[in-house]
């Protein structure tokens, strides 16, 4: 329908009726326009917002993420700090080593050897100076014995002979039937027969000390680590060591130490060692310390004197307790000392709450925290924790540990 339809049309229609039709538009026209307005409102509040986010954001990222610091002490970070003062501290070190018998003695062949007859000793057992550990086979030694002692016993009846000789010459010759050169040939006689008694007497002792080398005996009583000989084995001077005897039960902790802190461990010093796989604990003292280091890992030994006790198994691995004297100094907790390539440092608070590096230099560690040795006299403030987040010059609030 065209306008001029329209208006032909209204021409012959009632006029409240075209009034009506005239109203009903205009208020459909001003509901549009109040749609309109409003969500012309909304996308103008949406864009402002937008923008202050953005305006923030670029805000945090202009200031490193942190609010700028006004100089307001209630704004500045909280840290905690403490007095360390000074501290009596006993110092302690610990170290890594094995288990070994103090004075090992090792147990070979004495005489020519022979035969194994019988082994009388086992590792682990406990062996007194002078026992008898094995025993040789010595039945051609016995023979040889018998003849020696049978030589004597030639030998002492020439000797008896001469001496009867002897004495009847020298009554023979008071009356003049025998000269004394007959004398003086008797005396020869009997002096040369009482040689040879000597010499064959001097023969079974020798095949004596021989047949009582074939034993093998026990040189020091100990507890016995080793054995390495079983009835019928063949021995002799060159056999390696039969046993191993470790004198008196005695045993040592060979600690390996740095070469630093051997420098702080005297003999005499107590120790406390702990074998690998038991909870025990043994105390013991240094006995020797090494006189050199080894060139390739800088360490050096340090002999821990141990009773003898089973759980302390030669060659196990175990680790030590030294103590290294003490020392009057600062302790601080490790979360307080940081390091870097210049060295060890803590934060301090200086002047109007300011951080402050300090330069320390650490000594003892304990179960309590660490000794500063140098660089704090016990009377600063120093940072406890969270170091690694401020910064030199920074402003802090500082405030006392809790109870």
């Amino acid at each position: 329908m065209n306008y001029e339809t329209g208006v032909e049309k209204d021409k012959w229609r009632p006029q409240h009726e075209i009034a009506a039709d005239t109203d009903s538009r205009v208020e459909i026209d001003t509901t549009d326009d109040a749609d309109r307005r409003k969500r012309r409102r909304i996308i103008i509040i949406a864009v402002v917002i937008a923008l202050l986010a953005a305006i923030a954001a670029y805000a945090m990222i202009k200031g490193g993420g942190a609010p700028a610091d006004t100089g307001n002490a209630e704004e500045a970070p909280a840290v905690t700090v403490v007095a360390p003062g000074r501290t009596t501290i006993e110092g302690t070190l610990s170290a890594t080593g094995t288990i070994a018998a103090r004075r090992e003695t090792s147990v070979g062949v004495v005489g020519e050897g022979g035969r194994v007859v019988s082994v009388n000793a086992d590792a682990g057992d406990w062996v007194r100076q002078g026992q008898v550990l094995v025993s040789i086979d010595r039945s051609v030694q016995n023979q040889q014995a018998a003849a020696a002692r049978a030589q004597i016993g030639v030998a002492q009846a020439d000797l008896d002979l001469a001496q009867s000789n002897l004495e009847r010459a020298l009554k023979l010759v008071e009356r003049g039937f025998i000269s004394t050169a007959d004398v003086d040939r008797l005396t020869a006689t009997r002096d040369a027969a009482r040689a040879r008694v000597q010499v064959a007497r001097a023969q079974l002792n020798e095949l004596q000390a021989r047949n009582a080398r074939l034993n093998i005996y026990a040189p020091v009583s100990g507890l016995v680590l080793s054995r390495s000989v079983e009835p019928g084995q063949t021995v002799s001077a060159g056999t390696p060591s039969l046993f191993t005897i470790a004198r008196g039960g005695e045993m040592e902790m060979l600690a390996q130490v740095g070469e630093a802190e051997l420098a702080r461990i005297a003999t005499g010093t107590a120790a406390t060692v702990q074998p690998v796989g038991t909870d025990r604990e043994f105390s013991g003292q240094v006995w020797q310390i090494a006189p050199t280091i080894d060139q390739q890992n800088r360490q050096g030994t340090a002999r821990i004197a141990l009773s003898y006790n089973e759980a302390l198994k030669p060659g196990g691995f175990a680790t030590a307790t030294i103590n290294s004297g003490t020392l009057v100094a600062p302790l601080l907790p490790e979360s307080a000392v940081m390091s870097d390539d210049e060295g060890s440092y803590v934060f301090i608070i200086g002047e109007d709450n300011k951080i402050v590096r300090r330069a320390v230099e650490t000594g003892l560690i304990t179960q309590n925290g660490v000794a500063i040795a140098s660089g704090l006299s016990g009377t600063e403030r120093v940072v406890l924790r969270a170091g690694g987040f401020l910064n030199e010059g920074e402003t802090v609030r500082p405030v006392a540990p809790r109870r």
